[in-house]
């Protein structure tokens, strides 16, 4: 028994819309799975390719390969899903691999870089419906002649 060595784990989530995605961050092998199934099999496949951005990012900066993630979602559609998904990857990612700061600054300004909304919840929401309409902004028409 190593004395002092635990598994390091690192939880993390995402939001757009309504729909939330949970993220684990676990030692591993690079697994990526999505609601228990591979992210590769996640259609449709403009879904998975939004998905998969911050994967791609991490590949590249080798902070990848030693890794699983496990991320569970659940409300809102399939692309507001997707948002989510890509947002609780990269947070999980960045705090993962950060030292004692608990930040890997290097991976978390490619993240910015590339795409605020990584790191960042899109706090953009349906506008709710008003009276004399059928909906947030159009209204019955009225005439006076």
């Amino acid at each position: 028994m190593m004395a002092g060595k635990k598994k390091k784990s690192v939880e993390s989530s995402g939001k757009r819309k309504t729909a939330i995605a949970r993220a684990s961050v676990i030692v591993g092998k690079g697994r990526v799975r999505v609601n228990s199934e591979p992210i590769e099999i996640l259609s449709p496949s403009l879904a998975r390719r939004k998905a998969m951005e911050p994967l791609i990012i991490a590949d590249a900066m080798n902070r990848l390969s030693k890794v699983d993630i496990n991320i569970t979602t659940e409300g809102g559609g399939i692309m507001g899903q997707s948002d989510a998904i890509r947002t609780a990857i990269a947070r999980g990612l960045v705090h993962y691999n950060g030292g004692k700061a608990g930040i890997d600054e290097e991976l978390r300004n490619e993240y910015l870089r590339f795409d605020r909304s990584l790191l960042v919840n899109d706090p953009r929401r349906k506008e709710a419906k008003h009276q004399l309409g059928r909906g947030a902004r159009k209204k019955k028409q009225k005439s006076y002649r």
